[in-house]
C-alpha cells in the first residue's frame, strides 16, 4: 500500500509516513494517513469509478458551507477514486450529554431550507444512487424518488418479490392518508447511524458519511429509530430535547416514522437481500397492505 501514499503525494503534494485501516468503507476503503508535518487525515480509496467518491466529497462540502454541523473538511476529491478529509477523533458512543448535543446540531441543520425538495444534484446513499429532482411537494418527492424508485430498483436486482413491489405500490397511492406536507423542506444529513457519529467527552465531534438533500425533517428523524442511535420513543435524551426546540408532531412515533423507515429498509433490502423483508413485511401489514 506505499503506492497509496506515493498517489495521495502526488495528487495533492502532501507527504504521508505511514497508514492504518480504519473501519467502514461501504464504498471504499478507509485509512489514517500520518503526514510528514504531523497531521492525520483520512483516505477513502476505491477501485472502480462507479464508487463515486466524488459525490461524497461534495455532499461534505456542501455541509461545511452551508450549515453549521461538525463534518470533515474536504482536501482532495477531484476524482471518484480517491477521497482525502481532515480526521476527526472520536467514538461513537452515544450517551445522554451527546444525545442533547446531536438533538441541538440537527435542530439547527433542519432549520436550514430552500423553496423545494430534492437538491441541485443527485448524491447517494452507501453505493447507491439517490435521486434528487425538484419538487414542490414533499408526499410526491418521498412517493417517487424515495420510496418507489428504490423499491422498484430492489426488485428489478432481484431481492424484492413481486409481490412486495405490489404492495408498496398499493401503499403509496394513499400516502396522503397519515403523511403531512411540512411548513418547508429541511436540509437533513440524511444516513445517520451510530457509526456516523463522532464523539468525544459529551459532545459531538463529527457526522460522517452524509446523504444528503432538502426533505421532511422527520424522515432524517425516522431513521434514526431503525436501529436505535438515539433511542425510539420520547424517552430517549436526544428525542427530549429535539422536541423542546423542533417540535415533533404527534403521529410521528406511532405512524410516519415507520412509513419513513420503508425507505432505508429498502435501501438495505438492495444492498444486503431479504434478511430485512420481515421488517418490510410488518410496515406494509401494519398499514393494512
Amino acid at each position: 500500500m506505499q503506492s497509496l501514499l506515493a498517489t495521495i503525494e502526488e495528487r495533492t503534494g502532501l507527504r504521508g509516513t505511514q497508514f492504518q485501516p480504519l473501519s467502514g468503507g461501504m464504498i471504499g476503503d478507509v485509512y489514517q494517513i500520518d503526514l510528514a508535518d504531523g497531521r492525520k487525515v483520512v483516505a477513502k480509496v476505491a477501485d472502480s469509478e462507479a464508487a463515486s467518491l466524488r459525490i461524497e466529497g461534495y455532499m461534505l462540502r456542501y455541509l461545511g458551507e452551508h450549515s453549521q454541523l461538525p463534518v470533515p473538511d474536504v482536501l482532495y476529491d477531484a476524482d471518484d477514486t480517491l477521497l482525502l478529509m481532515t480526521y476527526i477523533e472520536g467514538q461513537s458512543q452515544l450517551g445522554d450529554a451527546e444525545q442533547q448535543h446531536a438533538a441541538e446540531l440537527l435542530a439547527d441543520l433542519h432549520n436550514l431550507t430552500q423553496p423545494q425538495y430534492g437538491l441541485e444534484r443527485d448524491t447517494m446513499i452507501g453505493p447507491l444512487h439517490q435521486p434528487n429532482p425538484p419538487s414542490d411537494s414533499w408526499i410526491d418527492f418521498f412517493r417517487d424518488h424515495r420510496l418507489l424508485y428504490m423499491a422498484r430498483l430492489a426488485h428489478a436486482d432481484g431481492p424484492l418479490p413481486a409481490d412486495f413491489l405490489a404492495r408498496i405500490e398499493k401503499l403509496s397511492t394513499r400516502l396522503d392518508n397519515w403523511l403531512f406536507e411540512p411548513e418547508q423542506p429541511s436540509l437533513i444529513h440524511g444516513d445517520i447511524w451510530t457509526t456516523n457519529v463522532l464523539t468525544r467527552q459529551g459532545r459531538i465531534t463529527g457526522f460522517i458519511d452524509p446523504a444528503i438533500y432538502y426533505a421532511h425533517a422527520e424522515i432524517e428523524l425516522a431513521y434514526t429509530t431503525l436501529f436505535g442511535t438515539f433511542g425510539r420513543t420520547f424517552n430517549s435524551a436526544f428525542f427530549d430535547h429535539y422536541h423542546t426546540l423542533r417540535p415533533i408532531q404527534p403521529g410521528f412515533f406511532e405512524e410516519r416514522r415507520h412509513l419513513y423507515n420503508l425507505y432505508p429498509l429498502l435501501v438495505h433490502v438492495r444492498l444486503f437481500g431479504g434478511s430485512y423483508m420481515n421488517r418490510v413485511d410488518e410496515i406494509l401489514h401494519t398499514f393494512g397492505f
